[in-house]
């Protein structure tokens, strides 16, 4: 759903293949909000300029280092204030979906924040990268390991002080079952979900410890998989759609994108090397 004016433009949708997550990009410049709560956890970002808000009987600032969060149900209302334009990205995150993060945390326990003001560059970065991916193209895996990111890392570093959020073991043989089923299934949509069943980690422990013992993330080494797959249904002469989807990824595009970062060519300047 798109708002049309051009001095303040808006899209609100529902992110693609995650429950309970709604989102909005907005770029205003004379847009003030009355007073009113949301349903939902509100985290919300700042891309351009910034705005006064109030909450909690005292008013502060959004602004392109700070992440904002309310509770759900908690009053708040805002403006412009000092700042001619305000760009920010926001994420209503429902019942379900806290649900999802929290058993993706290894904890049932509802969270709580005593603060709406997070001074977290790290966190504004990974909200933003979040942001950005819903709005691109299809990549599940890559979604739910950016909320799974996101979110965790919001819960477990600025929520109110309870149930403790399990950290990555420190036995490094776990990651075996996860990197032999990859290896064997890199063709397959796998899930962060399955990746962890087979090591008996929740997928927040999952990520942590492949970025601690790989600096990869899930996606990024599942990726470089795909990738080798693809070159060799390439020198076998396949297609570089068909070598696509046979090595898992979702299209031909998806391919190009990824080889070109990865080898700085396409996969069909590959293929007409390979032949020249």
């Amino acid at each position: 759903m798109a708002r049309s004016d051009p001095r303040n433009t808006s899209r609100y949708w529902h992110a693609p293949g995650v429950r309970g997550l709604d989102l909005l990009h907005a770029d205003f410049t004379t847009h003030d909000y009355a007073p009113h709560v949301h349903d939902s956890l509100v985290v919300a970002v700042t891309e351009v300029g910034g705005s006064e808000f109030k909450s909690r009987g005292r008013t502060d600032i959004a602004h392109e280092q700070a992440l904002l969060v309310f509770n759900p149900c908690e009053p708040h209302s805002g403006r412009m204030g000092g700042s001619k334009r305000w760009r920010y990205r926001s994420f209503y995150l429902a019942e379900p979906g806290i649900k999802d993060v929290l058993t993706s945390l290894g904890i049932d326990q509802p969270r709580h924040f005593t603060a709406n003001v997070f001074r977290d560059p790290d966190l504004v970065a990974r909200f933003l990268a979040l942001h950005r991916a819903l709005a691109g193209e299809p990549d599940p895996l890559l979604h739910q390991e950016l909320l799974v990111r996101g979110f965790g890392a919001l819960f477990r570093r600025h929520a109110e002080a309870g149930q403790r959020v399990p950290v990555a073991p420190a036995d490094a043989r776990l990651l075996a079952p996860v990197l032999e089923l990859m290896r064997d299934c890199h063709a397959e949509r796998l899930t962060l979900e399955q990746m962890g069943q087979v090591a008996d980690l929740t997928t927040f422990q999952l990520i942590g410890m492949f970025n601690r013992l790989t600096g990869l993330t899930p996606h990024t080494y599942l990726t470089q998989l795909r990738l080798r797959a693809a070159i060799r249904q390439l020198d076998a002469g396949q297609s570089v759609a068909d070598a696509a989807l046979a090595s898992g990824f979702y299209d031909q595009s998806a391919l190009n994108k990824h080889f070109k970062r990865t080898f700085g060519m396409t996969p069909l300047q590959y293929v007409r090397a390979l032949t020249s």
